[in-house]
């Protein structure tokens, strides 16, 4: 079966990466979801795409600078839509929790984490420690644009099946030692300028390819046809049935 991830949860209808937005998922017969990851100063895991809190709550600031203690103050909904008032920005066991509540599959995007490497490498001991309460029957990919942080991640839990991220721009020639390096399953292009002969190669390589952001039903389609695995969607909730599980 084809994968639709919802991106960022069921980002057209709810808030990105709220616990709200995942929550839909299930209603809508998505089973996988995807989310990304940073870190706070205290080295509590939270659902953020951004670093800052600026586009998608009601503050302004670096995460990196406050605490576990300080998400009680922080509405991540509100900007969206009035019935979300109060939608905090989750931590990262709080979403494991969903997810093995709900019984969904996860991609789990680590951010390439701008505060150093110092903190790159605790994101990652952290992520390992929240995935340890990940129900064993539970599908995972874990994937970063950050090579050098997957490569360190897949050393360190060898069990999980990582994936490259590349921005179509940064989709050189010297793709396949990138995911060799990183000891990757999935390779995970950008939609733009991905072409039919890129996808004959990928697969050829033996790489499950999984497309983001393709929000045109019609592209989707295309991309499947090609033989692509799967898309990352904000609009999962209009894919068709065939598509989706009851």
């Amino acid at each position: 079966m084809k994968k639709v991830f919802a991106h960022r949860g069921m980002s057209a209808i709810a808030p990105e990466n709220t616990l709200a937005a995942f929550s839909l998922c299930q209603q809508h017969g998505i089973k996988w979801i995807e989310c990304d990851v940073d870190i706070l100063a205290d080295g509590t895991v939270v659902v953020s795409h951004d670093d800052t809190l600026d586009r998608c709550t009601d503050l302004s600031g670096s995460l990196y600078q406050i605490n576990k203690a300080d998400l009680a103050g922080i509405d991540a909904g509100s900007w969206f839509h009035d019935d979300f008032i109060g939608e905090p920005i989750p931590t990262f066991d709080q979403l494991i929790e969903l997810v093995n509540k709900h019984q969904m599959n996860i991609n789990v995007e680590i951010k390439s984490c701008t505060a150093g490497w110092g903190m790159t490498d605790k994101l990652l001991t952290n992520v390992i420690v929240g995935l340890e309460k990940l129900d064993s029957g539970r599908e995972l990919i874990v994937s970063s644009f950050n090579h050098l942080a997957l490569a360190e991640f897949k050393h360190r839990r060898p069990q999980t099946k990582v994936a490259c991220l590349f921005e179509s721009a940064t989709l050189g020639e010297d793709w396949e030692s990138v995911l060799q390096a990183c000891e990757a399953e999935y390779i995970h292009p950008e939609d733009h300028n991905l072409t039919q002969e890129m996808v004959e190669r990928f697969k050829a390589a033996g790489y499950q390819i999984n497309v983001y952001t393709v929000n045109d039903l019609a592209r989707a389609n295309q991309l499947f046809n090609w033989g692509v695995d799967g898309v990352f969607t904000d609009i999962a909730h209009r894919f068709p049935s065939k598509y989706k599980q009851s």
